[in-house]
């Protein structure tokens, strides 16, 4: 069964879907600084790397699923001290996701699945209200797999449990394997920075900075390997496809 991409059908292929059974898959990042050697949008590849693999084990399942164009804005309030870091307010990112939750229910799609790489905490909180108020105005189902949570954060190796995994080993390798020309050659060179931005977050702190993060990246860059992208492109698209599948068991 194959997997579609919305914006590269026409509208009467659209038509043609069996949209009742299909499944929306909403990539979701942000354009924030990731380090020296990541490009501000490595959060968005990362979404579209995650909602592809999902896609790729839902459809052989029976549930046909049709890639959404990438959102790529949203709020980055940790990020916003540097160039390039496009944010906005969360209440936006809300409303928006609802809207597309809203239209997609009119055209009578089974479900929209978020494919989320953004970590920041206003970030999260947005996705989860718009889950909330979906819910509240009768739309279709919103799943949303925090991977920042568990069961998922657990799956998803060493440096990412830490917290030290802003455009460290865990982000550059998927960019390693997905986008290895994105990736600048000088993240060989950079010292690791083990400071968990988790663990700023419960301290308080709001910035890459406060957070020990003066050139926007936490973790190991220089020990990413396309190998370990491979295998983490694939773990987060089982994380998608299993909360996908629970939700249209349940």
């Amino acid at each position: 069964m194959p997997v579609h991409e919305l914006a590269q059908l026409t509208w009467e292929e659209i038509r043609e879907l069996d949209r009742e059974r299909t499944v929306a898959i909403l990539p979701v990042g942000a354009i924030e600084a990731h380090g020296p050697h990541l490009p501000v949008d490595a959060d968005v590849i990362i979404a579209l790397a995650m909602a592809r693999a999902g896609a790729a084990k839902l459809s052989p399942r029976g549930h046909p699923a049709v890639l959404l164009p990438a959102l790529g804005y949203t709020t980055a309030g940790f990020a916003a001290a540097f160039p390039g870091t496009l944010s906005i307010s969360p209440e936006t990112v809300t409303a928006l996701i609802v809207d597309i939750a809203r239209s997609l229910t009119e055209q009578r799609f089974r479900l929209l699945a978020i494919a989320n790489a953004h970590l920041d905490p206003a970030h999260l909180a947005a996705l989860d209200a718009a889950v909330e108020k979906a819910r509240a105005a009768r739309l279709l189902p919103v799943v949303f797999p925090n991977i920042a949570k568990k069961p998922w954060g657990s799956r998803l190796g060493e440096e990412f449990k830490s917290g030290a995994c802003h455009a460290g080993q865990y982000e550059s390798s998927i960019l390693l394997a997905d986008h290895p020309r994105h990736v600048r050659p000088g993240h060989r060179d950079l010292p690791p920075n083990p400071a968990s931005l988790s663990q700023a977050i419960r301290e308080g702190k709001r910035t890459f900075a406060e957070a020990g993060g003066p050139r926007a990246y936490f973790g190991s860059p220089a020990e990413a390997t396309r190998a370990e992208g491979y295998h983490t492109i694939e773990v987060l698209g089982g994380i998608l496809d299993e909360a996908v599948r629970a939700e249209l068991e349940a």
